[in-house]
């Protein structure tokens, strides 16, 4: 099938000379079977153990993925976000990675294995180990551009504090004052452009436990566009905020009160920054198919 729509070129990896496009094709591929191959595994372990005179019956498919993901987009669909129950898909990356630790001490249930499971970087693992490597060095924050602290801090100012990208970085120059306005605006420009770009994958998210109120959950906790108008207008007037705290020379959270009292009128460039999302309407199509 492959041949007959790539004109019987073989896609590569792009650690294999392949493009950007065969690679994240190739890495959806993987991902996608991982969850074919464990809804088969649902169904043909009771077959098993009945042969074997278990009782039979059927199993729930356990998802993987966790709401800063889901919020980021940092998914494949249909991969381990497609599964019957998803225990962790409303608790925050870093929650989970307290739990293990918690988990692994005297305090918790003294499982020792699970610090270095805690200790190890978070990766997909979807891209081959580059020659005499023992381990993936493909990791989640560097594919995603964020750390997982930062995004969490996107997801509570975006759904919490109903912020839009302008009134989003205002806020972080004043709480992150280690970072240039510059900076900032590059950080809250990326989050945006990618969470609206797959904000379609949270239409399918699988019902987890609801433990974090910036939930994505387009189901049943975050009732807004899955499909957005580009958000230039926003960007622009960010890029002009910016111009002018450096104009000003002000740098850091020392340029807030000046940025709040030149952009009064900021609310109206920061359309989505409405709790109901007003100001974005679906037409954007997302550029990862995955």
């Amino acid at each position: 099938v492959l041949a007959a729509v790539t004109g019987g070129r073989t896609p590569r990896y792009e650690a294999h000379g392949g493009t950007r496009a065969e690679d994240l094709a190739l890495q959806n591929l993987q991902a996608r079977l991982r969850m074919v191959l464990s809804y088969a595994l649902a169904q043909l372990l009771p077959w098993v153990r009945g042969l074997a005179g278990g009782r039979g019956g059927f199993l729930l498919v356990l998802g993987s993925a966790n709401v800063d993901e889901a919020l980021r987009g940092y998914m494949t669909k249909y991969d381990c976000s497609a599964a019957d129950v998803n225990p962790i898909g409303g608790v925050a990356k870093l929650d989970l990675k307290r739990f293990l630790l918690w988990a692994s001490s005297s305090a918790g249930y003294g499982w020792e294995q699970l610090a270095g499971i805690a200790g190890a970087p978070p990766t997909a693992e979807l891209q081959p180990l580059p020659d005499g490597a023992a381990e993936s060095t493909q990791t989640d924050e560097e594919d995603m551009g964020m750390t997982y602290a930062e995004l969490r801090r996107f997801g509570a100012l975006r759904k919490l504090d109903r912020c839009g990208p302008l009134s989003m970085c205002r806020r972080l120059l004043a709480e992150w004052p280690h970072l240039s306005a510059v900076e900032v605006a590059d950080k809250v420009k990326r989050f945006w452009r990618f969470h609206t770009i797959n904000r379609h994958k949270a239409t399918v998210l699988t019902p987890a436990y609801h433990a974090e109120a910036y939930s994505p959950d387009d189901n049943r906790f975050d009732l807004r566009p899955f499909l957005y108008r580009s958000l230039q207008a926003q960007f622009d007037a960010i890029d002009g905020w910016v111009a002018r705290l450096e104009s000003e020379g002000v740098a850091g959270a020392a340029g807030c009160g000046a940025a709040d009292s030149a952009d009064s009128a900021g609310a109206a460039a920061d359309g989505s920054a409405a709790a109901d999302g007003s100001a974005a309407h679906p037409v954007q199509l997302p550029e990862r198919s995955g």
